[in-house]
Formats: C-alpha cells, structure tokens, sequence
C-alpha cells in the first residue's frame, strides 16, 4: 500500500489525534451547543490535518506554505474556542490544559513546516 507523503508528517500525526480528542471531550459539551462550540471545534479540528495534507500535494512551496498557513489558523481558532468553553466549564482544566499542550506542540510543528517552504523562496515575513 502507498503511503502518502503527509502520513510520515509528525505535525499531520498530532492534528489527526488533536481532532479525535477535541471530538471526544466536545462529546461531553451541553447538547444546545450541538451548532455552537461542539460544530465549529469540530470542523476547525479537522481543518488542521485536510490543509496539511493537502498542502503537500501542491506543486509549489508557496501553495504548499499558504496551505500549512491555513492550517496554523485554524489551529489558533481552535485555540480560542477552547479557551471560551473553559471560561463557560465545558470542560475541564485537565482537558484544558492537554489541549493547550497539544495545541503549542503541532502549531510550532507548523510554523516550522511553513516556515520550510517559505525559505525555500527566500521569502520571510
């Protein structure tokens, strides 16, 4: 079977394990939150792993590098939404603080990628 280049990204690995856990602990959110927090925690976490992969099928690093900066958005939107559902007790400081980490690890994992790809063009902003 071919592995695709994005499943040996270690920055890919965590996404797709931070989106299970953010599916997981948004599992135990109020249900009025069902097309609230709980829906855009979800697509945002998905959005994170989709870019990345996505972005390595460009042809370019500079696609490649706009791809892996979507990426790091939605990482920093899934950031504040945790931040909001601590402020309102959706969820634990334990689970807080685990996806504060994870969150810091993989958006230093995607700077670092996109990062790559910018310096490649000799472009840094």
């Amino acid at each position: 079977m071919y592995i695709y280049f994005f499943k040996k990204l270690d920055v890919w690995k965590e996404a797709i394990q931070l989106a299970v856990k953010t599916y997981k602990i948004t599992d135990l959110y109020p249900s009025e939150e069902k097309f609230g927090l709980i829906s855009q925690m979800g697509r945002c976490s998905v959005s994170v792993p989709l870019n990345i992969a996505e972005g390595t099928t460009r042809l370019t690093n500079k696609y490649k590098a706009c791809f892996t900066t979507i990426a790091y958005s939605s990482s920093l939107e899934l950031l504040n939404q945790t931040i909001i559902s601590k402020e309102l007790d959706f969820i634990s400081e334990d689970n807080y603080k685990n996806m504060r980490l994870d969150l810091e690890s993989m958006t230093h994992k995607i700077n670092a990628l996109r990062n790559h790809f910018l310096n490649s063009l000799n472009i840094l902003f």
